[in-house]
């Protein structure tokens, strides 16, 4: 059979896993009696629940007598080490934008890649039955996206065509049937071309593994496109690292490949085929699978490096071990290896004392999918602060830089930029009008002046503006940015919280929890109204007397708490403070508990 391998890519929320849904419907993957949850391709839990792409999923149709292997890629740049492997299995891409948005920045982010690595585009413009759609804008706008990144001029005559995911048409025109998908398809098979791999059939076997997870049956198995040669079960081939050198030899136990939204096992896996293969008991991504008589490894794709770190630490506080059943430093050690060997990029690395680890990622998302996976796991850990990683190169020292983009209510837009260019040491790229009483805001800001600002972004819009950020280039160090301005309220007494005591504390700022909750001596309960710490008593409780008078004994009305999210949470502290994290609860804590301690240890500002 006919085969083309593409990838689908696309900004968070522009609907590029709602139009794999359809594409697997219309095929005929499913039956027709057969219930599929919608997003069937976003499996994980918390993919469902944030409504975005986390994993690179594979999955398979057949369309006239061809079969198209398509990969869903995550749209958001802290994914990034899924989307630049995944590239590498494929020979095209669908390239999906939202005709009311246009290109947003993790559009460009995974478009950099698929043109870095010469692959042809084909375009969509998806969502055009919305009313402010505007479709020729937004191509316009690609184009001169695709012309800024690079691409040749064979890149730049890429087709394209009009769709509705949710709808389920795609047409090459405005004005088609908008009747299926059938469209869409046929340029697929007209447009990309046939793996090039199918030419070294008759070579030896060789794969390069993309991805690595593990299977409750069948144990470690990994996941790649055959570059040459075929494999029959039952065969023995070995393993190559990166440098040539031999890791292990084995017998692989089973060949799956990927038919609709399950993998089912095949007999013989041919060059051009997308497949995993079982059997293997220590390779791992970017390994060569091949022949027994191969000696030189495939070249693996470059990987960007981590640009923040975060400690991840046991749960020292006196609430620990109450809601979580792993608690050890050796369980979550062994929790982050185990993380670290499937997700490319995330690097791990111990702390000196041995009770700590350092957790080299992406961006705050991506440290925070991992602390929410670990603490539904049962884990309980103490979270530090993002740090920024530095370079030295020639002797200056670098530091990250981030493409933001902003679309902000016209009204806000003035703060926003004073913000950015302010005490956040960026600098404006670009400032448009987007339409509808919108502006567009392109800035370029150090990753460190980004860290515990999205809060301060949805206060300063009035919960109405759209942030995106981006990995841009690194830059000469900009010099010191100041930290959180507010200072905090801290608890001296340990117990349940007191109504009667919170309603006392309202007028000394916003408080983070509620009546009867547990608190503890250091635990952050609230955000002081000034910039000093402030160490207060929740449990103080109404003094009593034999005289009753009026007015005294009104019913308490506290104001509802500021309950922040665990990305929040990260965001919010400082460098003298820790995010308590178990499977039940979220809670803040000064990094040393005891009052003489945190005298010693001042509140240190930004870098």
């Amino acid at each position: 059979m006919d085969l083309r391998n593409i990838a689908i890519i696309a900004h968070v929320d522009h609907g590029k896993t709602t139009l794999v849904d359809e594409l697997l419907k219309q095929s005929g993957a499913f039956r027709e009696n057969q219930a599929v949850a919608e997003r069937a391709m976003d499996s994980n839990d918390i993919e469902r629940e944030r409504g975005i792409t986390i994993l690179a999923k594979c999955t398979s149709l057949e369309w006239a007598g061809k079969r198209i292997n398509i990969v869903d890629t995550p749209g958001h740049a802290d994914f990034g080490g899924e989307v630049e492997r995944i590239l590498s299995m494929v020979d095209g891409v669908v390239l999906l934008v939202d005709a009311a948005e246009g290109p947003m920045p993790q559009t460009k982010f995974v478009t950099a890649k698929a043109l870095a690595l010469g692959l042809r585009p084909i375009v969509v413009l998806n969502k055009v039955d919305k009313p402010d759609a505007e479709p020729d804008r937004a191509l316009d706008e690609v184009f001169d996206l695709f012309a800024n990144l690079g691409a040749n001029d064979e890149q730049l005559d890429f087709p394209h065509m009009y769709a509705s995911g949710r709808a389920g048409w795609a047409d090459t025109t405005l004005e088609g049937p908008r009747k299926d998908l059938s469209a869409l398809y046929d340029l697929i098979v007209a447009h990309v071309p046939e793996p090039k791999q199918i030419a070294h059939r008759s070579e030896p076997f060789r794969m390069l593994a993309t991805t690595l997870s593990a299977d409750p049956f069948i144990g470690r198995i990994l996941t790649g496109r055959v570059e040459a040669g075929t494999l029959r079960a039952g065969e023995t081939i070995k393993a190559l690292s990166c440098t040539g050198d031999k890791i292990e030899q084995f017998r692989v136990s089973k060949i799956l490949a990927f038919r609709g939204l399950s993998q089912s096992p095949i007999d013989v896996a041919e060059a051009g085929d997308i497949v995993t293969l079982a059997g293997m008991s220590k390779a791992t991504v970017a390994d060569t699978l091949c022949d027994v008589s191969v000696d030189v490894a495939l070249p693996a794709q470059p990987i960007d490096p981590p640009t923040i770190s975060v400690t991840f630490g046991i749960n020292d506080s006196p609430l620990a071990g109450k809601d979580g059943s792993k608690v050890q430093s050796r369980v979550i050690r062994e929790r982050l290896m185990k993380e670290a060997e499937i997700n490319v990029a995330i690097k791990i690395s111990d702390t000196p004392g041995g009770d700590a680890f350092e957790v080299a990622g992406r961006g705050e998302l991506q440290m925070g999918v991992l602390i929410e996976n670990m603490r539904r796991e049962g884990f309980e850990l103490s979270i530090s602060r993002p740090r920024v990683l530095f370079r030295e190169v020639d002797g200056q020292r670098m530091e990250p830089i981030e493409e933001v983009t902003i679309d902000v209510d016209d009204e806000y837009s003035g703060a926003v930029i004073e913000k950015l260019t302010g005490p956040r040491r960026g600098e404006l790229a670009e400032m448009k009008p987007a339409g509808a009483g919108k502006t567009r805001i392109i800035a370029h800001v150090p990753s460190r002046g980004l860290i515990g600002y999205h809060g301060e972004f949805m206060t300063d819009t009035r919960g109405t503006g759209v942030l995106n950020r981006v990995f841009h280039d690194w830059a000469p160090h900009k010099g010191p940015i100041a930290g959180r301005r507010a200072g905090v309220l801290i608890s001296m007494e340990a117990g349940a919280a007191v109504p009667y005591a919170l309603w006392n504390l309202e007028e000394r700022g916003h408080l983070f929890i509620g009546a009867q909750e547990p608190v503890y001596e250091g635990m952050i309960i609230g955000e002081h109204s000034r910039e000093n710490d402030l160490e207060v008593n929740p449990l103080k409780g109404k003094k009593l007397s034999n005289v009753r008078a009026s007015g005294t004994d009104e019913a308490v009305r506290l104001t509802t708490p500021v309950r922040m999210s665990l990305e929040q949470s990260i965001a919010y502290i400082d460098n003298d403070e820790l995010v308590e994290v178990t499977p039940k609860a979220v809670r803040l804590r000064k990094r040393y508990l005891d009052p003489h301690e945190r005298k010693r240890h001042a509140k240190s500002s930004g870098e």
